[in-house]
């Protein structure tokens, strides 16, 4: 069973400013507020985490295997004396996923590839534009079970003429570059958000991306795919 829970962060709070300046703080927090599991007892997912801005507002959102018990991340960041978290079943969610679903959808990503380096080692290097990072997310939805919507939009060619193209619903913002410490070294990420229109092409492989996450650095707030959906399924 899988459970997605939504807390408020209190930005006028000093605990708030260190765990969304450091990823590696929040990802502590976020852990903590699970308790230890028995040894040799497997999940079927994960933990992943995401924070979304939307005007002065921050957001946590969480998913994970367990219900989690937010009162510390409260405590730091939020509101100890009115405020708490909302925490809903995940499983109806992905019960809905069918062949040809489409949904609206949100992620926060850390876009790379790997260089070889020598004969056997290879170096992960980061993907700077946004071209590179949207062909990133499109070679990643084809063993994550989905494909990126197109529409047909209007566009002027270069003799002012009007055709109408394909275009997928896509959209990168927020890149960044996220540097943060862990333990003596220095942790450097480089992140953007994705947001656009997907349609299922394979449920199992869906359903396994909601719940485990896409790319790497899924313990630094990347990787969480939320999906809303706008289309009834098949």
């Amino acid at each position: 069973m899988m459970f997605f829970t939504r807390m408020a962060l209190n930005g006028a709070r000093r605990g708030a400013g260190r765990l969304l300046a450091s990823p590696q703080l929040m990802h502590a927090a976020v852990l903590a507020s699970f308790p230890p599991r028995p040894e040799g007892e497997a999940s079927e997912g994960r933990v992943l985490w995401r924070v979304d801005v939307d005007g002065p507002h921050r957001w946590l959102y969480v998913l994970s295997p367990e219900r989690p018990d937010l009162t510390a991340v409260v405590e730091q960041a939020g509101w100890p004396l009115a405020g708490t978290w909302e925490t809903k079943p995940y499983d109806s969610l992905l019960d809905r996923v069918r062949l040809g679903g489409e949904y609206r959808f949100a992620l926060v990503a850390n876009p790379v590839r790997d260089v070889r380096v020598g004969q056997r080692r290879s170096k992960r290097l980061p993907h700077v534009t946004v071209a590179q990072q949207e062909q990133w997310l499109r070679e990643k939805s084809v063993r994550a079970g989905f494909e990126l919507l197109a529409t047909d939009r209007e566009v002027l060619d270069a003799a002012g003429a009007v055709r109408v193209d394909r275009v997928e619903e896509l959209a990168v913002s927020e890149r960044r570059d996220r540097v943060f410490r862990r333990g003596d070294g220095k942790v450097t990420l480089r992140t953007a958000r994705f947001d656009g229109l997907l349609r299922v092409t394979d449920a199992d492989a869906f359903r396994r991306v909601l719940c485990s996450g896409i790319g790497p650095a899924k313990g630094y707030g990347c990787g969480l795919l939320t999906v809303q959906r706008i289309a009834a399924d098949a």
